[in-house]
């Protein structure tokens, strides 16, 4: 699948989960992913109560999820599996084992040399999004948002199979990162990648950044004074996707370990 068709395919299916179908029709259409997808939602509203299928994609919780307010705690931003984590050696992270990318290059030119280099001998963490989990992103500490980059690219899908068969498939793909700071101004970074039938993501914070558009012009945004407390929501992906996390260095102790499944509010990490 090329860039182009993965392009049109991913606005076309965006439009089919758009459109609101009659009641009838709409919940056999819910009740059917659910079902192909083995979808859990014994914390989510029922699937008649979903007016379009991406309405059930981004379903929120019945019931927030309770977690410790500890500060020096951050937990995960999302329900997922971790493909993997650990330490950027040469300034590289990995896709899955065995394939690695530049963090420097999944960044952007937006992103300082300087705030590049904190990130030198850090941590990292991705988090694997597939169509059965819940799709909404959420604030892993107390934090303050400093700058947002949307680098448009192409839409290849993020499973396994696609990570083995495209070198730095995250560079290669649509992107929005954060530029996050905690109380103590220790930085981090969360990248939120864009992947086949991912019609948007969408960030509450800033309606102005739109993904999956025709523009093909690369945004980023700064902010003053834009903070936001551990478990608030981020926004949202519109289908399975990506979030990668990056730690300056000595900043935290990861918690957690790849192949996992985790869930929004579980410890990922603590401060090091």
């Amino acid at each position: 699948m090329n860039s182009f068709k993965s392009s049109c395919a991913s606005r076309l299916f965006g439009k089919f989960a758009s459109k609101e179908f009659c009641s009838v029709l709409q919940n056999m259409i819910n009740k059917i992913y659910v079902k192909l997808m083995k979808v859990d939602l014994r914390e989510h509203a029922d699937t008649d109560r979903y007016s379009s299928l991406n309405e059930l994609f981004t379903r929120a919780l019945r019931v927030p999820r309770e977690f410790e307010p500890n500060e020096d705690e951050f937990i995960s931003p999302c329900d997922a599996f971790i493909s993997e984590c650990g330490e950027i050696t040469d300034q590289k992270a990995l896709q899955i084992k065995g394939y690695s990318y530049s963090v420097r290059n999944l960044l952007g030119y937006y992103i300082l040399k300087q705030e590049k280099d904190r990130l030198i001998a850090g941590n990292y963490l991705n988090f694997y999004l597939s169509p059965k989990d819940y799709h909404r992103y959420h604030a892993p500490c107390d934090m303050r948002i400093k700058k947002a980059v949307h680098i448009p690219g192409k839409l290849y899908p993020v499973n396994f199979t696609w990570l083995k068969k495209i070198p730095e498939l995250f560079i290669e793909n649509e992107r929005v990162i954060l530029e996050c700071y905690t109380n103590d101004e220790k930085l981090f970074y969360m990248v939120f990648v864009g992947a086949l039938n991912v019609g948007k993501m969408e960030f509450i914070f800033d309606h102005n950044i739109k993904t999956n558009a025709k523009s093909g012009k690369e945004e980023f945004y700064m902010y003053d004074n834009l903070y936001l407390q551990k478990g608030d929501e981020l926004g949202r992906f519109e289908m399975g996707s990506t979030i990668v996390m990056f730690f300056e260095k000595n900043m935290v102790e990861l918690l957690c370990s790849k192949n996992k499944t985790i869930r929004f509010t579980e410890l990922i990490a603590k401060k090091g």
